[in-house]
């Protein structure tokens, strides 16, 4: 009999830690969670700031790695950037405020194509993470990218024209009541990036917070990997 998927709701999963070092010898600590079945595609989850208590298993995050390898078929993949911590383990190296966090985010993306031979893999950003993905995460291997609230906080013009040209899709879920860049900002700030689809979400807030967000970012971040699963269902 079908149970209702609750907020601590963990389905059936492969679940591994890892730790991957950086090519200026910070080691990064983190978790894969994969399909029982063969995967149909993968994300890299690029955590909210951590000074403000962002970090691997911050809420979206862990609930992703708890129902998408289940419910969609997808691989999902988190770690902390240097310097921060999570029930997995601290990262070693200092916050950098998005800097020398390119070089995690690069570390991160060959351990998803050379160790777990990832094919089809797209980076979610959420808040801070969104930041690192606009700037950092250039692969030519990454299908696009999937962006939560996005602030644009470090983010340049350069970096915006750089995804303009790339041409690569790119999917941001902008919060009604977002705290720094709401819907019609958004489209004004992001409006160079023409192949960008900006999803404003009625009611919700840059963390998030509640079941029914929960539930709609999971399915559209579904939608675009695995369309034929989303929305996803409330049970299991």
């Amino acid at each position: 009999m079908a149970e209702v998927i609750r907020a601590n709701t963990v389905l059936p999963a492969t679940r591994t830690e890892f730790e991957v070092m950086t090519s200026d010898g910070v080691t990064l600590v983190g978790e894969v969670a994969q399909p029982l079945t063969p995967a149909r595609g993968a994300i890299l989850c690029l955590h909210p700031l951590p000074t403000a208590g962002g970090m691997m298993d911050s809420h979206v995050f862990k609930k992703a790695s708890y129902r998408l390898p289940a419910l969609a078929g997808i691989i999902v993949v988190r770690f902390n950037t240097r310097g921060t911590t999570s029930d997995r383990g601290t990262s070693t190296g200092t916050f950098d405020n998005g800097g020398a966090e390119g070089l995690d985010v690069e570390a991160m993306l060959a351990y998803c194509f050379d160790t777990l031979k990832i094919e089809k893999l797209w980076v979610v950003g959420w808040s801070f993470g969104t930041d690192l993905a606009l700037r950092h995460a250039r692969d030519f291997r990454i299908q696009g990218l999937i962006l939560l609230s996005p602030p644009l906080r470090t983010s340049v013009d350069s970096d915006l024209q750089f995804w303009a040209h790339d041409g690569r899709v790119i999917t941001s879920l902008v919060p009604e009541y977002d705290d720094y860049l709401q819907p019609d900002e958004a489209r004004l700030r992001f409006a160079v990036v023409k192949q960008m689809k900006i999803i404003a979400v009625d009611g919700a807030k840059h963390l998030w917070i509640g079941e029914p967000s929960v539930h709609r970012v999971l399915s559209e971040i579904t939608a675009v990997i695995t369309p034929d699963k989303a929305p996803l269902p409330l049970e299991y």
